[in-house]
């Protein structure tokens, strides 16, 4: 349990950092589009992890609705850039993020049964917290492009409901 709190600690500790260091240097669009496209990659690899390891029904239709919505956000968002003829720009945050994803992965993967789906639904809440935090002060508010921002927007809330369903998940694995 130490090991699971302390490791999700690190992990939003970096998501903190990342998200300080870019408020001091207003990110454009290009890096906004690929924080949000990376943030969206990472929880569909979470999501398939978790479809893969669960073998319980409410965190695996968690899980596949994960997989379901940000693969659809993320395609959006590539026609969007497509459209926009903007190339994603890599930064220290979407780097940020696929490190901690990463060791959240392997963390996870040594868990099974209940400790994993707990450990994964925690992850979740917390993930989806910082995520929605980074698009309500930083993300939406810095994107200069209408159409970007738009769809940042509807991301947010619909990120917003799967903090809600993570939520919700958590308490019936308690």
């Amino acid at each position: 349990m130490t090991l699971r709190l302390t490791t999700a600690m690190t992990a939003i500790a970096l998501l903190l950092g990342a998200n300080w260091a870019l408020a001091a240097d207003k990110p454009t669009d290009p890096q906004i589009a690929h924080i949000a496209y990376t943030a969206g990659v990472l929880d569909i690899e979470a999501a398939k992890q978790a479809i893969a390891m669960s073998k319980n029904k409410s965190v695996v239709e968690f899980a596949e609705s994960m997989a379901r919505d940000h693969e659809t956000v993320n395609k959006q968002a590539l026609d969007l850039v497509k459209k926009l003829n903007v190339t994603p720009e890599d930064n220290d945050t979407s780097k940020a993020l696929s490190q901690a994803a990463e060791a959240k992965r392997e963390e996870l993967a040594k868990l099974t049964g209940a400790d994993f789906d707990k450990a994964y639904i925690a992850h979740e809440v917390a993930y989806h917290k910082q995520v929605n935090g980074a698009l309500e002060t930083l993300l939406i508010p810095s994107a200069q492009n209408a159409e970007l921002k738009s769809l940042l927007e509807t991301g947010l809330k619909l990120f917003q409901g799967h903090q809600q369903h993570a939520e919700h998940v958590a308490t019936e694995l308690k």
